[in-house]
């Protein structure tokens, strides 16, 4: 198939050709066997700074990042890959033979390889069958690959590991997840090719054996749901040019890694006759999902799905009229399989126009006056499935000029056997014999600001009851106290609604029209963080959910809120690691990490498919236009619109 190829600005995602280009000139180079693999291929993106000197005529080298990984003798490697001049510029070894360890990604080749290794493990098949499984039946076994944490015993430090958890299924379409094989879980060595430590507790649970699945033959499909079209006859009002999008006001540049996923580059908008920047790049950089059940299939369950998989690797192709609605516009990303070549992911990410409901509206009934306008909003997202959970990114901006990021967690729960007559002590009851363990969510978004360019700084304010006074005689005043905050350490990070703490986004360097700095309120939801114990090695390895905010003076080696490589990795990098220098960051190119999430406790209704949760936070102009900028949208028409007691259509509904 076709795909959009030409090279418009540097941050463009990388071609195929780019792709092949960069994988062979290391293998060439560096002279890999043909058991090396690529976990990562990605465009080196240049910086904000580079990008500026990029206007003034210097030229912006096209790089590529290529992550390697030798199969027999488990060394991976670093390089950069000059792609203009075609010669490697830095090759590292990652060494992950020493403290804190990390590994890269698990890739999609190991998944099975996983499975047939512990199919024929001979302790293994002994384990399952003495919960009541023939021999006949292993091989409809489901075996589940998932990163295996990190508790400090030998055979983790320096190894790549996974630890797997197995299910029964009578027949390849069954969900495999109604019938968890407890007590039983192997650790897999992905060089070594083997089991290496096998869980066979001695309490023997039995299979729970109903069936709980979900493909459209198991149910009779409802008859009262009539048509409900998205119609667009004037077609939509964004425009596309490669990976540039321009939409109300709205320009922004799309771009794909292989671990994040959807990136937004050079976010802004028009205001008049000038484009004012926002944010120079927006990703999700990091997720984490740390269980609260201690039994031997759960306590280690904490996947880090940007770092230990890559959310964007595990993207799915959208599909028309299912996942997206409307006039849509998809984005096939190109990427690369486990052995570097080159493969299109098709309709990846999409793009598309919604409304949402009412944006403004006042009805004077001094002058008969009555406007109302709708809200319409540009939606870009994509999703991910990493094993039994799907998690949707979606980016949206509005007509006023706020953005929200918004995740939908949806898919298949971890589920845990319960023997008859026994409750589950560490989630809920999903379904006879079946619990679901209680569990968090944690995502974190990385802002790397730029509100009216320049330098940029970040105030706190929280809201305080005033005592009754003489400057208070009714009791009814409450304060508004705002700082500047002026280090990485100077802030707490956390969100709290009893004073309704948040933060803004400034530009000191630019007034606004009541002569205040220029600015973006963060609106975070005060959401529990981690409630893992500090001794905890989970709470060590994800210790970026420990805040909701997070902010840091830009630094190029500072990507990930987890740090690079969180597969079996002991902790301490990442967030906590990069703000214990305590920089300054008034009036500095801003980062802006924020940890957000949902504290799932399992019920009936999240099973067999869990109905979308919802996760997320808004930026929304502050101080940033002298006016609401929505007041020139025309009143709407909308002609397929039906008063239902009437059978009239049509009409303007946006006033006189």
């Amino acid at each position: 198939m076709t795909i959009h190829q030409t090279i418009n600005h540097p941050l463009d995602p990388l071609t195929l050709e780019e792709i092949k280009a960069a994988v062979d000139i290391v293998r060439f180079e560096k002279q890999l066997g043909e058991k090396v693999r690529f976990p990562m291929v990605r465009l080196e993106e240049p910086t904000k700074e580079e990008l500026k000197a990029r206007s003034n005529g210097k030229a912006v080298p096209r790089e590529a990042f290529v992550l390697s990984l030798d199969l027999l003798s488990g060394e991976s490697t670093e390089a950069i890959v000059d792609l203009g001049e075609r010669k490697i510029t830095s090759f590292e070894r990652i060494p992950h033979d020493r403290e804190p360890y990390g590994q890269p990604p698990v890739m999609m080749e190991e998944f099975f390889r996983c499975e047939e290794i512990v199919k024929a493990d001979p302790a293994w098949r002994k384990a399952v069958m003495r919960r009541g499984l023939e021999e006949a039946e292993l091989d409809l076994v489901q075996v589940d690959p998932f990163s295996s944490g990190f508790f400090g015993r030998d055979f983790e430090k320096g190894k790549r590991i996974v630890r797997a958890v197995s299910y029964w299924r009578e027949d390849i379409r069954d969900n495999g997840y109604a019938h968890p094989i407890e007590g039983v879980v192997a650790v897999v060595d992905l060089i070594a090719n083997r089991v290496v430590d096998l869980i066979d507790e001695e309490k023997v649970v039995p299979v729970p054996r109903k069936k709980r699945n979900y493909g459209r033959e198991n149910f009779e499909p409802r008859t009262s749901v009539k048509p409900l079209d998205i119609v667009q006859p004037g077609g939509p009002s964004f425009k596309v040019d490669g990976w540039k999008v321009e939409w109300e006001g709205w320009q922004f540049r799309v771009g794909f890694t292989p671990r994040e996923g959807l990136v937004l580059h050079e976010l802004g908008i028009k205001d008049g006759d000038r484009f004012r920047p926002i944010i120079f790049r927006a990703s999700v950089t990091e997720m984490v999902v740390p269980y609260a059940d201690p039994g031997a299939n759960h306590y280690w369950k904490s996947a880090f799905d940007a770092g230990e998989y890559g959310l964007g690797r595990l993207a799915n192709t959208l599909e028309l009229g299912c996942d997206c609605l409307g006039h849509i516009h998809y984005f096939d990303v190109p990427s690369h399989d486990d052995l570097g070549q080159p493969m299109v992911m098709q309709n990846a990410i999409c793009m598309h126009e919604e409304d949402f409901g009412i944006l403004w509206k006042h009805n004077e009934f001094r002058n008969g006056i009555h406007e109302v306008r709708r809200s319409r909003r540009l939606v870009v997202s994509f999703f991910a499935t990493v094993g039994n959970y799907d998690y949707g990114f979606y980016w949206y901006l509005y007509q006023d000029g706020t953005i929200q990021l918004e995740c939908k967690l949806t898919g298949i729960i971890q589920t845990s056997a319960i023997a008859d007559g026994e409750t589950y002590p560490y989630g809920g009851m999903v379904d006879d014999n079946l619990g679901g363990p209680t569990h968090q969510h944690f995502f974190n978004a990385r802002l790397h600001m730029d509100v009216d360019g320049g330098g940029n700084s970040v105030t706190e304010t929280e809201f305080a009851p005033r005592p009754m006074g003489k400057d208070n005689p009714y009791g009814n005043v409450f304060d508004t106290l705002t700082r500047t905050v002026k280090s990485e350490q100077d802030t707490s990070g956390l969100a709290d609604g009893a004073n309704g703490r948040y933060w803004k986004i400034v530009n000191p360097n630019v007034k606004n029209s009541v002569g205040k700095p220029t600015g973006y309120k963060m609106i975070v939801n005060p959401s529990p963080l981690m409630l893992a114990d500090e001794g905890s090695t989970v709470r060590r390895r994800g210790g970026f959910a420990t805040r909701h905010v997070w902010l840091t003076p830009f630094d190029e080696k500072e990507k990930y809120a987890s740090g690079d490589y969180p597969n079996v990795h002991q902790g301490g990098d990442g967030l906590p690691k990069y703000v214990a220098k305590d920089r300054p960051i008034e009036n500095a190119d801003l980062v802006l990490w924020h940890s957000f999430g949902h504290t799932h406790v399992c019920k009936p209704e999240d099973f067999p498919i869990m109905p979308v949760e919802y996760a997320g936070f808004m930026l929304k102009p502050n101080g940033f236009f002298d006016r609401n900028i929505a007041m020139d949208l025309p009143p709407d028409e909308n002609k397929h619109s039906i008063d239902n007691r009437t059978g009239k259509s049509g009409g303007s509904c946006c006033g006189s």
